[in-house]
């Protein structure tokens, strides 16, 4: 194995750890949330916890096919949680959390299946679009950035739990 390989699967078991991370403490941080809890919105601003858990899901989404993966679900479906998007005004406006946290699991398990294909070229390309508008980002800057992005809203949902009138998840 060549040192340029060792390195990009030493990144890639990085970014695995840090998808697996994020998947259980959102597990925890919903488990025992109700819809209804789910769209308690926070004040004097912010999303409300289903926004959150659909915006999570949406960015994944959307980071599938750079890993060769399938979408999880249509990108339309998840549009009111994208990136931007104003707080959600009701019940009408939000997909069911259970639908979101089972979307959010699957396409946790395929973004470790299209890690694990990971090469350093590919990590190397030029990424196809850089939300932080980088003109050099990577596959691999650009996964960083995504993991980084998961990891600060996960940890939003913490907050939104306990606003939601339930006991931390995380002690």
């Amino acid at each position: 194995m060549t040192t340029a390989t060792s390195e990009a699967v030493r990144e890639v078991e990085v970014f695995r750890s840090q998808a697996g991370a994020i998947d259980k403490v959102l597990q925890l941080n919903l488990a025992g949330v109700t819809q209804e809890e789910s769209l308690i919105q926070p004040h004097p601003g912010g999303n409300c916890l289903n926004w959150v858990a659909g915006h999570l899901l949406c960015i994944y989404n959307d980071t599938l096919p750079l890993l060769g993966q399938q979408p999880v679900m249509e990108k339309g479906a998840l549009k009111r949680y994208a990136r931007g998007t104003p707080p959600l005004e009701g019940p009408a406006e939000a997909l069911e959390l259970r639908d979101l946290l089972a979307g959010f699991e699957e396409a946790t398990r395929r973004i470790g299946a299209g890690l694990a294909t990971l090469t350093p070229e590919v990590l190397d390309r030029p990424a196809p679009h850089s939300p932080t508008n980088n003109p050099d980002e990577t596959v691999r800057s650009l996964l960083t950035v995504v993991f980084f992005h998961q990891a600060y809203h996960t940890g939003q949902t913490g907050l939104l739990r306990r606003l939601a009138g339930k006991e931390g998840a995380i002690r």
